[in-house]
């Protein structure tokens, strides 16, 4: 194996070892049994424990359309069927609907896109009795906002792209596609290791935040060796999402922390789909992200004219305090609580409890805050409670600024744990329950199953 030296614990047999970095990530992945599907949606905690079927009896966010920033997503999924309005690939190395995998981890967007919208299937035995859910497909993912459709807009990031373009052009160019192409909400499970971001993104969130769009960003992994929050969800207005281990605390490897943060949500043992028809147990703040993206479309689908920055403060004000009382670097306003969100009497605001691009642009790049000329893109496819005043990055010279961010912008903050693929795997993870233990590397995203002697 390669990379940091993993964790290891003792286990009673011997078990195989999963590589899921580099080349051997895609090789390594298989899909579920369908015999197995029932079981992925038994597994989806988070729907219950973050309120999210409850506020299914208010919304499931029909009529509303999130687009997915991200590796492409697999519109074949039998999960996904139906939930693709359009897309475009930004990358130039891509399919032109954004529905091929591309990049360092191809899998990566179809796992954001199945637990944000994914509506599950029909069973593969008809005479099996239905489900509980929000769609007659009992069986599968079933994503938060299971009636929103998606917007896939594929990216090469993480390594070299065969395309040319790089991160700093990918970015603002794919966000201004998804709000010219009707987005109400934006997913952003990506992210860098510096808080400040190129001069050049600044127009592109800027266009977003005049179109009155939400933007909703994952803050990183601790685990993957981001400590503070990085951009893109460091700038002001982007509603930026910590996570939470199965204990619903803050989790140690799968959670950056920093001021920026305005929500937690469950970030460990998530269950996504997979390209080809899969399944797999994930962690990050990446899985974290769709599901406060999914909440803003049960919002917006159930008051239509509600502006971003009302939907933002909704989520952040029914947040329930946890941590240091108030907002703070862990939790931001609290955890997730989708249920009120969708019910509580929040009073309107005018302002963005997150901040403003706008007015960030206006105190620290010294210039008015217009909006310039739109780069060319692609065609498609197809009174408030008082909240803690929004602090945001200091500013650094313009000639800094263009190369502050990192060479690379990563998918999943180079940490995407897909700990459990297909029949075989099943059987480790029953294994596991029953005292065998499969540690996850997070520096790696290599699931490390050891021998009784506790070697890899």
């Amino acid at each position: 194996m390669t990379g940091a030296p993993a964790r290891l614990r003792r286990t009673g047999s011997a078990l195989l070892v999963l590589a899921l970095a580099g080349s051997a990530f895609a090789a390594a992945l298989t899909a579920a049994s369908a015999a197995h599907a029932d079981t992925w949606r038994d597994e989806e905690y988070w729907l219950a424990e973050s309120g999210i079927t409850k506020a299914w009896e208010v919304s499931k966010g029909a009529n509303v359309k999130v687009a997915v920033i991200d590796s492409g997503v697999d519109g074949q999924h039998p999960d996904l069927a139906g939930v693709l309005a359009g897309g475009v690939d930004i990358s130039g190395a891509g399919a032109p609907d954004g529905q091929r995998s591309i990049g360092a981890k191809p899998e990566h967007g179809t796992l954001v896109a199945t637990l944000l919208a994914g509506r599950g299937h029909q069973p593969a035995d008809a005479t099996a009795p239905p489900s509980a859910g929000p769609s007659v497909a009992p069986d599968g993912v079933v994503g938060v906002a299971p009636e929103a459709q998606l917007l896939s807009v594929s990216t090469w990031l993480g390594s070299a792209n065969p395309g040319g373009k790089t991160d700093q052009d990918q970015i603002p160019q794919a966000v201004r596609w998804a709000v010219d192409n009707g987005a109400q909400v934006i997913n952003i499970s990506l992210g860098s290791t510096s808080p400040v971001w190129p001069q050049s993104w600044d127009a592109a969130f800027l266009y977003a935040e005049q179109k009155d769009v939400v933007i909703v960003a994952a803050a990183g992994n601790r685990g993957g060796g981001n400590v503070q929050v990085g951009a893109p969800a460091t700038i002001p207005g982007v509603l930026t999402v910590a996570g939470l281990d199965r204990r619903g605390v803050a989790s140690t490897d799968a959670s950056s922390q920093g001021i920026s943060i305005g929500v937690a949500a469950p970030a460990e043992n998530l269950i996504g789909g997979l390209p080809g028809g899969g399944y797999a147990e994930w962690a990050g703040t990446s899985g974290a992200t769709p599901i406060v993206a999914g909440v803003a479309a049960l919002i917006r689908s159930k008051w239509p004219d509600m502006t971003a920055s009302q939907v933002i403060n909704r989520i952040v004000t029914t947040a329930k305090d946890t941590g240091a009382p108030g907002k703070d670097p862990l939790y931001g306003f609290g955890v997730l609580d989708a249920e009120a969100a969708l019910t509580a009497d929040v009073p309107e605001t005018r302002g963005n409890p997150l901040g403003s691009i706008a007015d960030w642009i206006r105190v620290n790049r010294r210039g008015n805050p217009a909006t310039s000329p739109a780069p060319a893109s692609p065609a498609p496819s197809s009174a408030a409670p008082t909240l803690p005043e929004a602090t945001v990055p200091p500013v650094q010279p313009p000639s800094e600024l263009d190369t502050a961010l990192p060479a690379m912008v990563v998918l999943g903050f180079g940490g995407l744990f897909l700990s459990i693929v297909g029949a075989a795997a099943f059987q480790l993870r029953r294994t596991a329950r029953t005292g065998a233990d499969g540690q996850e590397n997070p520096d790696t995203g290599v699931l490390d199953a050891v021998d009784s002697t506790g070697r890899t």
